[in-house]
């Protein structure tokens, strides 16, 4: 089957929350392949301690090549020790010259706690605006949700959960069943 057949991987909803001393990100748990939910309890957010730092991460996009993109980014923030920034703009610029690399289909949210940044395959080490970043499927229902919850006096984690309800009420490619990690400084 050639890859225009392959009906591809569909799914992921991952948000980032930042307010109030910390940040939550949280991702749903639905893998679908075309139009049939391969499976509903994915854990697409993950907490890492590369060399004592906290960095939590989630991951939109093949599940693999988001494997292969924690293991390298695991291995940049050890080389860089309390520099996440400096860490992903390395991950990017490898990411996107690399000749295997480039063809990894993943994006990711990272944070310690301080920086929130979305990192893509095109080279981009991106800090969101209004302290929420939102990818995958459902991501832009997910965002406009936050968006509006940060106008009420909700926590980080209520925010995130409020807003992937509701992406996840209109996005086929998102579920309810989520994981959240939350990290502060």
């Amino acid at each position: 089957m050639s890859k225009e057949e392959f009906p591809g991987w569909h799914g992921t909803t991952i948000i980032g929350v930042r307010r109030g001393g910390e940040v939550v990100v949280a991702g749903d748990g639905q893998v679908s392949l075309g139009q049939t939910v391969i499976k509903g309890t994915a854990r697409k957010v993950r907490r890492l301690s590369p060399g004592g730092q906290d960095v939590v991460c989630g991951f939109a996009g093949s599940t693999a090549d988001a494997f292969t993109l924690l293991e390298r980014l695991e291995t940049k923030l050890e080389a860089t020790p309390g520099q996440l920034a400096r860490a992903c703009v390395e991950l990017a610029k490898d990411w996107r010259t690399d000749k295997y690399l480039s063809k990894l289909e993943a994006m990711l949210i990272v944070t310690d706690g301080d920086t929130l940044l979305v990192v893509t395959g095109a080279g981009d080490v991106l800090e969101p605006e209004h302290d929420i970043a939102a990818i995958g499927s459902g991501g832009n229902f997910a965002l406009a949700a936050a968006r509006g919850l940060m106008e009420t006096d909700k926590d980080a984690e209520s925010v995130a959960r409020e807003a992937m309800k509701i992406a996840s009420d209109i996005c086929v490619y998102t579920n309810g069943n989520l994981t959240v990690e939350k990290i502060s400084k």
